[in-house]
């Protein structure tokens, strides 16, 4: 079980940590990416032997758009599992593939000892236009946990968006949509990242109001590049409030700043959420530990004394 530490009053960048008893044990989960190049293979090996002590209770590593990644999920995956002795996830689409093909590849995974798949209907390749069901394939997520589930007891987990997904027609269509994931078999829903933990709260509300009882693990973004997350935003239908645009103005040059600006951000926005109750993180760590250790240690998480096996960046 990770450490939760009692943490004295202090303040960090302006917020102040009140000082009282332990705060209670929470779970962190942490997504990567499969890298393009070995030099960024090899930082992403950094950042798992950084973060791998703080005993994360999964690792999820994503899908590229159309499957672009599906060798290098998969590798990565099994190395997490057999290597590092963490409890991996994969991502898996429907995208540009039949059914058959898909569970071919869910099927490996169990082979391999992958017991957790994010479910995900996933994006159309870069310039494909608008998203079109493979003629043979799983049409949507609700349908693809479903089609795991006939496979084997796969632990599911499965996407939910507390500011709508983009294509959704309504706020309740969506909402729906992720009653219909849960009712397929999924045991789990994390969300997209927002920044307003009042959005997060009043999404949980509507999916509850909705019959929606598995965990809703809030998705945290924090801010490397601001600029990015600005464009990336703009696609997802994430907002970005003014008073974050206010925090990183002027910090283009600034690196050190920014991480503690990013850090402060995000830690305070886990201890909103902390205090309405939810004990549980999953971070979208851009294959960076920095920050995402700075943010677990605010919290209060310490390593374990017996964390999963460190590896070579190789």
């Amino acid at each position: 079980m990770i450490a939760a530490r009692s943490i004295a009053a202090a303040q960090v960048g302006g917020i102040t940590f009140a000082a009282g008893p332990a705060r209670p044990a929470i779970g962190v989960s942490f997504e990567f990416f499969p890298p393009k190049t070995p030099e960024l293979e090899a930082a992403l090996w950094r950042t798992v032997t950084r973060l791998a002590p703080l005993a994360p209770r999964f690792v999820s590593v994503t899908y590229g758009a159309g499957g672009s990644t599906r060798e290098r999920t998969h590798a990565i995956v099994e190395r997490l599992e057999r290597e590092v002795g963490l409890n991996p996830a994969a991502h898996l689409t429907c995208i540009g593939a039949s059914r058959a093909e898909v569970d071919q590849v869910a099927r490996q995974y169990w082979q391999s000892g992958i017991r957790h798949i994010v479910a995900l209907r996933g994006d159309p390749p870069n310039g494909a236009g608008s998203y079109v069901p493979h003629p043979d394939g799983y049409r949507f997520a609700a349908e693809l946990v479903a089609g795991l589930k006939r496979i084997t007891d796969f632990e599911v987990s499965v996407a939910a968006y507390p500011e709508v997904h983009p294509e959704a027609r309504s706020a309740a269509d969506d909402v729906d949509n992720l009653k219909r994931k849960v009712d397929a078999g999924a045991c789990r829903a994390i969300t997209q990242y927002f920044f307003d933990p009042d959005v997060y709260l009043r999404f949980r509300d509507r999916a509850r109001a909705a019959g929606v009882t598995v965990p809703i693990v809030p998705g945290i973004l924090p801010v490397t590049n601001f600029a990015q997350v600005v464009r990336f935003s703009a696609t997802c239908g994430t907002t970005v409030p003014a008073w974050l645009s206010g925090l990183f103005d002027g910090l283009d040059d600034d690196a050190e700043t920014r991480k503690l600006v990013a850090a402060t951000v995000a830690a305070e926005q886990c201890r909103r959420l902390q205090q309405a109750g939810i004990d549980e993180f999953h971070f979208y760590t851009l294959n960076r530990a920095d920050l995402t250790y700075a943010i677990c240690h605010i919290l209060g998480l310490r390593p374990t004394a017996a964390a999963p096996g460190a590896m070579g960046a190789t």
